[in-house]
């Protein structure tokens, strides 16, 4: 009864490897206990929601007045469409209105809406390798076809090769930034170089793509880094995002749409946005947590153990003979397999698992020969892992 491409798709070690990682992990703790399983699988926020959202939850489930769990605009509540306006405003440097603003079910509703919203059947959408492995169905879904174009050796954008991909069926461009899994943050010189070069191809080819900024990770950063603003330097752009890691949320499902005021439909755009909500489902986003953001967006957030275990878990690769790209921002450690496993991440990371170490290969991000290791997990779980993964490495 089962499609045939979902069947497909379900028994792909490739689109499910990081849940599978995740539930080979339970199974472990059980057989092992969890104190000696060391689980990076999952980029699962460890941190707890900042009180000021905690506040917030507490004071808006005493709210009585009627109609509080009723329908609303697909587009999302008022409140809180403004509070997102205001947040974009300051992160893009641009004014930015509520209607230009579409609230979503976390980033990746927000994705699939605005996809949904964008592509004609066959249209191309250009990702940057290595990427986080969702993009493909769903691009998929709404009828397109993924273009990958790989990066620099340090993962920095290539701004030839992405031109060089451009065509009349180029719909849109994803930019994941601080990137899941290399943590690399793309700076404003290759920002500006990337418009400059989607303009020229866009007008050679009589089409402009739209670059959808998936910016999940854009507070969590590394050595004063900053995420570089895209509005300023691009019309046709969207940012998509959602609070599930600045916030520690992942479960509440609320994010937004944000459409650039500078592109010639932008109001059309967002509206393309909220009918997709509709008719994909969502409706809405998540009609409690939209009060909550709304009141609770700009809490200040410690995110200083973050930076602390990248440190820890450079230290433990170091020890181990591996290298490693040093991340940006984001909580994520992308990783070189050893140089006599051949490039085999697959085989690797099966090799890890005699050590109880999860991490996932990096083929299902469209990086062969490299692992990713989520490190939003304990400093107990990284520090004792340090002679675990010594021993795999210098063992087969």
């Amino acid at each position: 009864l089962v499609s045939e491409r979902i069947r497909a798709l379900c028994n792909n070690p490739e689109a499910n490897a990081i849940r599978k990682m995740f539930e080979e992990g339970a199974a472990l703790k059980a057989q092992y206990g969890a104190e000696n399983v060391f689980d990076f699988s999952l980029g699962n926020p460890d941190l707890e929601p900042p009180i000021q959202l905690i506040q917030a939850v507490k004071a808006l489930a005493d709210d009585t007045a009627a109609g509080r769990h009723g329908y609303m605009p697909n587009a999302g509540r008022p409140e809180a469409r403004a509070a997102m306006a205001q947040k974009t405003t300051r992160e893009q440097g641009v004014p930015v209105t509520a209607e230009h603003i579409v609230m979503a079910c976390g980033a990746a509703g927000a994705l699939n809406v605005i996809l949904k919203a964008l592509l004609n059947a066959g249209d191309e959408v250009i990702v940057i390798c290595p990427y986080f492995p969702e993009y493909e169905r769903y691009i998929e879904n709404h009828g397109g076809k993924i273009v990958r174009v790989g990066t620099k050796d340090d993962f920095s954008l290539d701004v030839p090769a992405i031109a060089a991909a451009c065509t009349p069926k180029t719909a849109a461009l994803i930019l994941n930034s601080p990137n899941n899994p290399t943590g690399r943050i793309y700076s404003a010189a290759e920002l500006q170089e990337l418009a400059a070069a989607l303009y020229t191809e866009g007008g050679k080819c009589g089409r402009l793509p739209f670059i959808i900024a998936d910016e999940p990770y854009r507070a969590i950063t590394y050595d004063k880094k900053q995420v570089p603003s895209l509005f300023p330097l691009y019309e046709n752009t969207a940012v998509v995002t959602s609070f599930a890691k600045s916030l520690s949320v992942p479960g509440e499902r609320i994010g937004y749409i944000a459409v650039n005021p500078a592109c010639a439909e932008a109001v059309g755009v967002a509206a393309a946005c909220a009918f997709c909500t509709r008719i994909l489902g969502f409706v809405n986003a998540p009609a409690f947590f939209q009060k909550v953001i709304a009141h609770s967006w700009n809490a200040p957030v410690d995110y200083s153990p973050y930076e602390k275990r990248r440190s820890l878990i450079m230290s433990v690769m170091d020890t181990a003979g591996l290298r490693y790209a040093v991340p940006d921002g984001a909580f994520y450690l992308f990783v070189k397999v050893p140089d006599d496993w051949n490039g085999d991440d697959r085989a690797f990371t099966e090799h890890l698992k005699k050590f109880n170490i999860l991490a996932v290969p990096g083929t299902g991000f469209g990086a062969r020969g490299w692992f990713r290791i989520a490190f939003c997990v304990s400093e107990n779980t990284i520090l004792s892992s340090k002679e675990a993964f010594y021993k795999a490495v210098h063992s087969q």
